[in-house]
C-alpha cells in the first residue's frame, strides 16, 4: 500500500505527524509513504524508516514571484513529481485551502482529510473524496493519528504515539562525550522569549553541576544572543550554525534540554530527550511537547514568561541531572 502525505509546515506540525506513520506501519505491514513538505523541513520525513520519497514544495517562496519563469518551471516540476505515482490514499493532514488546492487536487488517488467541522480551514474539506470527523479537543498528535487511522481503516492505538526517529541519530552520538545540556533560547515571538538575565542566572546555578551547556542558533541575531548568554562562563559553548540534522544530532546526545516554546522543542520531544519547556502566553495543552520525558514549566500566577524564575527552572532540572548521574 502506498500513501501520499500532505503536511507541509510548520516544523512542529511536521514532527507531530510522525507517530501516525508508526501507527500505520504497525497496523498495515508493508505500507510505504511519500510526503509533500515545505523545502525547509524536507529533512524531517527522511528520518522515518517508512518514508520512501520526499517531494519538496515551496509555497512560501513561490508566492513572492508566482508567475516568474523560474517559479513556473519549479511548479511544473512539482506537479510532475506529485503525479508520477497513483496512490492508494492521499491524506491531507494540513487542512488548509492552500495545501488542498495546490497539492491535494493534483495527486492521483482517493483523497482523505478532515471534514468541514474538523479542518483548520473548513473550505479545504471540499477537495477531499473522504471526509473524517476528528475531535478538536485533543493534542495535535492525537488528531493526526485519528485522521490516519480513519483514512486507512484501522483502530487508533491507545498507547502514546511513537515518533520512531531517535534511532536514526543513535549511531551519530559520540559515546564518550562528557554530559551536556542544550538551552534552546530562540523563538520567533517576543512574548515567548525568556529574559537573557534569567538564562544567565540559570547558567550560574549550574556552575557546580559538572555539565557543559551548548547554545544553538539559526540567525545572526540569535547568534548574538547566544554569545551574550555565554559571556564569562567557560563551560558554555556557542555552537556553529548547523543544518537541522546537525542540531538533531546534538539534541539526541544531550543529557537534558531547556527550551522556550519553539519548533526545536518539538524536535527534542521527537528524539525522546528530557526536555523542560518554558511556557508563558501559549497553552501547551493542544500543541505542546508530546512524548516521553517532557516537562512543562510555567509561572504560577502569570502568563508573562519573565515572571518564571531561574530558581524554579533549576528545581525541575536538578532531578533530571541527578537521575542521569545515577544511571551512569
Amino acid at each position: 500500500m502506498r500513501v501520499l502525505i500532505v503536511k507541509t509546515s510548520s516544523m512542529g506540525d511536521v514532527l507531530h505527524t510522525l507517530p501516525s506513520l508508526t501507527d500505520a506501519v504497525q497496523a498495515i505491514p508493508g505500507i510505504r509513504f511519500d510526503w509533500v513538505v515545505e523545502e525547509g523541513f524536507a529533512q524531517i520525513p527522511t528520518w522515518h524508516a517508512a518514508v520512501d520519497r520526499v517531494i519538496p514544495v515551496a509555497i512560501r517562496r513561490w508566492r513572492k514571484a508566482w508567475f516568474s519563469a523560474a517559479i513556473k518551471a519549479e511548479r511544473m516540476a512539482f506537479r510532475e513529481a506529485v503525479q508520477a505515482q497513483r496512490y492508494d490514499a492521499i491524506i491531507d493532514a494540513q487542512g488548509l485551502v492552500k495545501s488542498a488546492a495546490l497539492v491535494t487536487r493534483l495527486a492521483q488517488g482517493v483523497k482523505h482529510g478532515m471534514d468541514w467541522h474538523s479542518a483548520r480551514e473548513p473550505l479545504a474539506s471540499l477537495f477531499y473524496n473522504r471526509r473524517h470527523a476528528i475531535a478538536k479537543q485533543q493534542h495535535a498528535v492525537e488528531r493526526t493519528r485519528e485522521l490516519f487511522a480513519k483514512s486507512l481503516g484501522y483502530a487508533k492505538p491507545a498507547s502514546q504515539g511513537d515518533y520512531a526517529i531517535s534511532q536514526h541519530f543513535l549511531h551519530d552520538s559520540p559515546q564518550d562525550e562528557p554530559p551536556y545540556l542544550i538551552f534552546l533560547h530562540a523563538t520567533t515571538r517576543d512574548d515567548k522569549h525568556w529574559p537573557e538575565s534569567h538564562w544567565r542566572e540559570l547558567t550560574g546555578l549550574l556552575s557546580h553541576a559538572g555539565v557543559r551547556i551548548k547554545l544553538p542558533w539559526g540567525a545572526p541575531h540569535e547568534e548574538a544572543r547566544a554569545k551574550r548568554l555565554a559571556e564569562g562562563f567557560d563551560y558554555v559553548e556557542v555552537l556553529p550554525r548547523m543544518k537541522l540534522d546537525g542540531v538533531a544530532r546534538e539534541l539526541a546526545g544531550a543529557t537534558a534540554v531547556v527550551s522556550v516554546d519553539t519548533g526545536l522543542s518539538h524536535l527534542t520531544a521527537a528524539l525522546d530527550r528530557p526536555n523542560i519547556t518554558l511556557y508563558g502566553p501559549t497553552d501547551p495543552g493542544l500543541i505542546g511537547g508530546y512524548g516521553k520525558n517532557q516537562y512543562i514549566c510555567r509561572p504560577e500566577h502569570s502568563t508573562q514568561l519573565g515572571d518564571l524564575s531561574a530558581a524554579a527552572v533549576f528545581a525541575q532540572l536538578a532531578p533530571l541531572l541527578a537521575a542521569e548521574r545515577a544511571y551512569d
